[in-house]
This record gives C-alpha cells, sequence and structure tokens, in this order.
C-alpha cells in the first residue's frame, strides 16, 4: 500500500500562488498607513538614503524583516524600520514581503510634452 503525502505540496502550491486583489490591497494599505512610501516611495524605489525594495527577491525582504524584527539592521538609518517591523503579525510579515517584491513602477500611459512658445514662460 502506498501512501502519498500531499500536503507539503499543497502548502508550497499555496506560497507560490500570487496575492488575492483584497491581500494587495490590503498590504498596500498597510504600506501607506505606516508611511513607507514616505522614505521607499510609492512603489519602493526607494528615495534619498532608503534602500529601493522594488525588483527585490521575495526571500531576501522577508529575511530583512525578519531580522528587523530581532533588532538586527546594516545601518543606523535601519533603525527606525525594527518598530515598522515589529508592529508586522507573522502574517502580515510574509504578506508584506510578497507585495514588495511584486511592487512596479507605474508609468502613465497618457504623457504630454510641455509647448514653450518664444515668448518663454513669463521670465520664470
Amino acid at each position: 500500500m502506498k501512501t502519498i503525502f500531499l500536503l507539503p505540496l499543497i502548502i508550497l502550491s499555496l506560497d507560490a500562488a500570487e496575492l488575492s486583489k483584497e491581500q494587495k490591497n490590503e498590504m498596500k494599505q498597510l504600506y501607506l498607513q505606516n508611511a513607507c512610501n514616505s522614505c521607499h516611495g510609492n512603489y519602493g524605489e526607494g528615495m534619498g538614503a532608503s534602500p529601493r525594495l522594488q525588483g527585490l527577491k521575495e526571500e531576501v525582504i522577508l529575511k530583512r524583516l525578519k531580522d528587523l524584527q530581532q533588532g538586527k539592521t546594516r545601518t543606523a538609518f535601519g533603525t527606525i524600520m525594527i518598530s515598522f517591523a515589529k508592529s508586522l503579525s507573522p502574517e502580515q510579515t510574509r504578506l508584506m514581503a510578497k507585495y514588495l517584491a511584486d511592487l512596479e513602477t507605474k508609468v502613465p500611459e497618457e504623457r504630454y510634452e510641455i509647448e514653450f512658445t518664444i515668448e518663454g514662460d513669463g521670465g520664470s
């Protein structure tokens, strides 16, 4: 008699699944409520001394969040992140890592060129 253990495969397939629309919205709201975008940008593109999160692998982000939750940081600027990371539940930590790994910079479809006249823009 063969016994097949499918539970690990089911768990792996759930982990590999993308975030649901509801989960994405929840993580986006959490990202904005904690003002993460004020340092890391709306799409995790990074700003100034704040690192880029966009494009990092989920595993890397998850490890960094867990390190922060344990009070470990690589820079003095990272100390502010410890309290943010500690406020996340284990499930939120996992979902946030997945959310951040999937962020992409959104470029508006419609762009326009500013038209200038010979007279200029009034001297500014």
